[in-house]
């Protein structure tokens, strides 16, 4: 037997034969599936719908997290770098309106300055003082670049012509990276000048390593045209070109979504650093981003098919149980009026054989006067008959035996069919079985079945239910007979267990029971031979009786070698209780 033969109800394979044609009130499979589906939908179908909005919402909630989370980076570091910038300006905004150029060309005024700068900001490299035509006149730091000439430089046609200039990275006549800022000072007297401070590139990438550590991501420093100008982890080094795309200027910080050059989708916040070329840009892929909302989408569908595994777990065993119920409960209201009809079919056909009985019984007891009357006229002849006289008195004791012979039949008959209730007389436990057999003799004697009864000769008489154990009796005997081929045999073993109670076997050679169906003999309805005509009520009537007269009834079989029904009945059985009481 397989697991889904075992996990398979009882109900699953019913049909009800007597159903007509409201056959689909009686589909208990059908009832299962209704009951099934209404309550998996009424349970699952929210549940399924919360999980769903619920997923949509916290999804969109990270998200939303996440892009905030880069915009407030970027502006907070975009304020530092602003900060930084403007901070290094203003106070060489300060120097050259507090120091007048002839100070300022001073010897070691300019470095004094610098050593100062070094110490109270940090990140300057050197100073240098260019005039008006864009000659330097002084210069203070570790590179040797004195009398230089920037007159046909970029930097400083703009810084004539907007006052102040914060350069990009570059390397320059120093050949490493730095950035410039230069402003420009109008003295009362006399052309302007200008102050040009270099500071470190690697200073701006101090600033962003403890940020970027932070995010967990790359954070990083771009100008207008796309050159790096601090190290990225992921998109290229110092000076080199980006492999993102450069946004176009707004003044706010924004973000968006695009594809890295591997492919992966990447989150960049930016913001563009005003009065200088730089743009801030923080980037970081959507699967680092969203992994609190993997852990979290795990969790969630783990909690989904666990609540649904439950539900339909409780969706599953709840019907299965009803039908199962309603299945019991319907074949025994189908039981008790299967009972009723069968007995009073019974008791009409009891009736009937009562009347035919009576009817019968007259003619034949005229039969036996008359033949008694003329075997005692023949007594009274004389010898010269003597030839003839045996031969007459030879069919007259025939006459008289078969009539002997049809009043035993109808004894019998007017004892099955008639209707008591239930009186314990005392019985003997052979007579019954050979009247049952008797009764059935002639089926048995064209069939060819030898019948043997085998009762102990220790078992007394005791009182019981005649009837009732007739009726045992002759159902066992009927089912015996269907399942023997001709030729069989039939055994009636009786023997005492103790002192209160006697077990007969009728044990018959027949086909036998399939372990299968033996489980279910003795339930109403449950029959193999449906297709020859059996009901399934003979064995769960028989049960009924046994357990009615205080007894007992197993069964014993092995395919292809024959059955043993086993009745155990009490020598003295319990008091009945007045039901008029």
């Amino acid at each position: 037997m397989t697991v889904l033969q075992r996990l398979k109800p009882r109900f699953w394979d019913h049909r009800d034969a007597a159903s007509g044609v409201d056959k689909h009130s009686f589909n208990l499979r059908r009832i299962w599936y209704l009951s099934v589906l209404l309550t998996a939908g009424a349970a699952l179908i929210p549940l399924c719908l919360l999980a769903a909005i619920d997923y949509q919402m916290t999804q969109k909630a990270i998200e939303s997290e996440n892009v905030l989370r880069i915009s407030r980076l970027v502006s907070n570091t975009r304020r530092s770098l602003a900060f930084l910038l403007i901070e290094r300006r203003h106070a060489l905004q300060f120097l050259v309106r507090d120091n007048p150029l002839g100070e300022l060309k001073a010897p070691g005024r300019l470095a004094a300055i610098l050593k100062n700068l070094q110490e109270s900001f940090g990140g300057f490299t050197d100073l240098e003082i260019i005039d008006a035509q864009g000659r330097q006149i002084s210069y203070s730091g570790p590179y040797d670049l004195a009398n230089r000439d920037y007159s046909h430089q970029a930097w400083f046609a703009e810084v004539v012509q907007h006052g102040s200039h914060t350069s990009d990275v570059f390397m320059g006549y120093r050949q490493i990276p730095h950035i410039v800022i230069a402003v420009t000072h109008q003295p009362p007297t006399g052309p302007f000048y200008v102050l040009r401070a270099t500071l470190e590139a690697e200073r701006f990438h101090r600033e962003l390593l403890g940020l970027e550590a932070g995010i967990g991501g790359d954070l990083f420093i771009v100008n207008t045209a796309g050159v790096l100008q601090t190290p990225s982890k992921n998109y290229g080094g110092l000076l080199e070109k980006l492999a993102l795309p450069i946004p176009e200027y707004v003044e706010t910080t924004q973000t968006f979504e695009t594809k890295s050059p591997a492919g992966e989708a990447v989150l960049i916040g930016y913001a563009y650093v005003a009065q200088t070329p730089f743009v801030l840009m923080a980037v970081k892929t959507k699967d680092d981003l969203m992994q609190p909302w993997n852990k979290a989408r795990r969790q969630l569908i783990a909690y989904l098919f666990f609540s649904g595994g439950s539900i339909l777990l409780v969706v599953l065993a709840v019907p299965t149980y009803l039908v199962s119920r309603i299945r019991a409960a319907d074949r025994t209201r189908v039981a008790a009026l299967h009972q009723v009809e069968y007995a009073n079919k019974m008791a009409s056909i009891g009736r009937l054989a009562a009347g035919v009985a009576h009817e019968i019984n007259n003619p034949l007891a005229i039969i036996n006067e008359k033949a008694g009357l003329v075997k005692d006229l023949l007594l009274l002849q004389q010898e010269d008959s003597a030839a003839l006289r045996p031969k007459l008195l030879a069919q007259i004791d025939s006459i008289q035996a078969a009539v002997k012979r049809c009043a035993t039949i109808i004894r019998r008959l007017l004892s099955f069919a008639r209707k008591s209730d239930a009186t314990f007389d005392t019985v003997d436990l052979k007579s019954v079985i050979e009247s049952v057999i008797g009764f059935l003799g002639k089926e048995a004697e064209y069939r060819g079945i030898a019948t043997r009864i085998d009762i102990a000769p220790n078992i007394p008489s005791f009182p019981s239910d005649r009837g009732k154990l007739e009726q045992i009796f002759l159902n066992l005997v009927n089912n015996a007979f269907a399942a023997m081929a001709d030729g069989g045999h039939l055994t009636f073993q009786g023997r005492r267990l103790s002192e209160d109670r006697v077990q007969v076997a009728v044990i018959d050679d027949g086909c036998g029971i399939s372990p299968e169906d033996l489980k279910h003999v003795f339930e109403p309805f449950f029959s193999t031979r449906t297709k020859q005509g059996g009901t399934g009520l003979g064995l769960s009537i028989t049960y009924g009786l046994a357990q009615e007269i205080g007894g007992s009834i197993d069964v014993e079989s092995q395919v292809g070698k024959g059955t043993r029904f086993i009745l155990t009945v009490p020598l003295n059985p319990p008091e009945r209780k007045n039901e008029n009481a």
